[in-house]
């Protein structure tokens, strides 16, 4: 049970409603979490917009890459909901079950192609030791260029302040969806 109630348009303010909308237009929905982060519309608005930047409008980070940090990410603080929804959407992206299977079994990633394990192991470093390797950051650079790099360090991120926010106010899955391990 969510920490705060999941908003829909019709329980926003009036001069608010439009920022459903506007969630909505890329994504076809608005997913639990943002109807959560409703309960502040602006912020919602504004992390939306992010998102939309990161996921729709960018292309030097790749849908695949993307999905490989975000259920790096997903893993490392727990988060079923993004676990979940990004194992589907890793496999649409074209990330191999292997690949997966490295980021939830955690350790080195092993058995991965190294220009997968890279990001896996990029991600871990900044969210676990707080700082990349030189040799992670210069492997990454290497791959994806110098914005592509930038792109990829707030793209994590995000997907860290959308996973704390989602722990935080308890946003459970769907009804019907069940949870992937």
């Amino acid at each position: 049970m969510p920490r705060v109630p999941l908003l829909g348009r019709e329980n926003l303010p009036i001069d608010k409603q439009d920022l459903y909308g506007q969630i909505e237009a890329h994504r076809g929905h608005v997913a639990r979490p943002f109807m959560a982060l409703l309960n502040s519309p602006d912020v919602a608005n504004s992390v939306a917009s992010l998102g939309e930047q990161l996921r729709y409008l960018s292309s030097t980070v790749s849908a695949g890459v993307r999905e490989i940090i975000t259920l790096t990410t997903a893993r490392i603080l727990k988060c079923e909901y993004i676990w979940t929804h990004h194992c589907m959407s890793a496999s649409e992206a074209g990330v191999r079950q292997e690949v997966v299977d490295a980021i939830r079994i955690g350790g080195p990633p092993r058995r991965v192609l190294p220009k997968d394990g890279v990001f896996i192991q990029f991600t871990r470093e900044l969210l676990e030791d707080k700082e990349i390797r030189d040799a992670t950051y210069m492997a990454v650079e290497h791959l994806l260029g110098q914005q592509g790099t930038v792109d990829l360090v707030v793209t994590i991120g995000y997907y860290a302040m959308l996973c704390l926010a989602i722990n935080a106010l308890q946003v459970d899955l769907e009804d019907g969806v069940d949870p992937i391990d």
